[in-house]
């Protein structure tokens, strides 16, 4: 699961890890503490001829060009067939196992795939049974940071996780004669490691949660975006059983450290949220 996340990073950053482009004026809001509904990044690799917002059909024209860009949605994936906006707040994440069935993302997992970069996401792990805590009371979860070693605090690599997008008009705007496109995206996810693997790092991650963001390397990430449209659900099935299968290699190479409680409330923003939790004390606390 990927329910709150870090990103921080410039236009020009993200433009130049994904070897894409963006509108000049594409200006992206700072958040160490990202949540569904909320504004994001993504990375759309389209044909040419077809932008993102375009039906295009079929593989996107043969031998056509293709060009990465720098896209905002609101994380939440929104079908284009639901009624109101609110749906998306539940289904900020889609499992690998079942996207290429499920009526919400079966549509976009064939045709409108993407990346969402993040420098780092959180998870909360569950106390053992009977846990207690400092005060002598029932322990409570306990938020890690999890993000690319050396990395995720504003310098060097970030992740990019597998996910789709789509477009919903709005019904009230439309008729008001208002902008009435929405541009949405969700992330998939999958089973995580096992909680007692040979790699401390994926053992670690089996410990924190039972599921895992789905993320890419360079290459896997060059198929996942190439913008062709499946031609059924088992070629959807197939691509995504291919990106899941290079995502412990990735994973193998993260970071993770607990932080302190604050980041529980969508309200705090900062990047003391990602700071060790022993080093925040008297900041947060």
């Amino acid at each position: 699961m990927c329910g709150r996340y870090v990103m921080a990073r410039a236009t020009s950053d993200l433009v130049a890890l994904g070897d894409a482009e963006a509108n000049e004026d594409l200006v992206l809001r700072q958040s160490w503490n990202v949540a569904p509904t909320a504004e994001v990044p993504i990375l759309v690799a389209h044909a040419d001829d077809v932008g993102v917002g375009g039906s295009g059909g079929g593989d996107g024209g043969a031998g056509a060009g293709v060009t990465r860009r720098i896209h905002v949605a609101r994380w939440g994936l929104v079908p284009p067939w639901a009624k109101e906006l609110s749906v998306g707040s539940r289904a900020f994440n889609a499992r690998s196992e079942t996207v290429a069935s499920k009526p919400t993302f079966r549509a976009a997992v064939r045709a409108r795939r993407c990346a969402v970069p993040v420098e780092g996401y959180y998870e909360w792990k569950t106390p053992e049974p009977g846990a207690k805590g400092p005060d002598g009371r029932a322990a409570k979860k306990q938020p890690y940071y999890v993000h690319p070693a050396g990395a995720g605090d504003g310098e060097g690599p970030v992740i990019w996780f597998a996910g789709l997008y789509e477009w919903w008009q709005d019904p009230e705007a439309k008729a008001a004669g208002e902008d009435a496109w929405v541009l949405s995206t969700t992330i998939l996810t999958m089973a995580a490691p096992d909680a007692d693997d040979d790699e401390p790092v994926l053992a670690a991650l089996g410990q924190l949660h039972d599921r895992l963001p789905v993320p890419m390397d360079a290459e896997t990430m060059d198929r996942w975006l190439t913008p062709d449209t499946l031609g059924s659900a088992e070629e959807a099935d197939a691509l995504v059983g291919q990106v899941c299968a290079g995502a412990y290699d990735v994973a193998a190479g993260w970071s993770l450290r607990p932080v302190g409680g604050a980041v529980g409330n969508v309200r705090n923003n900062g990047p003391e949220l990602i700071q060790k939790m022993r080093e925040q004390q008297g900041t947060l606390l």
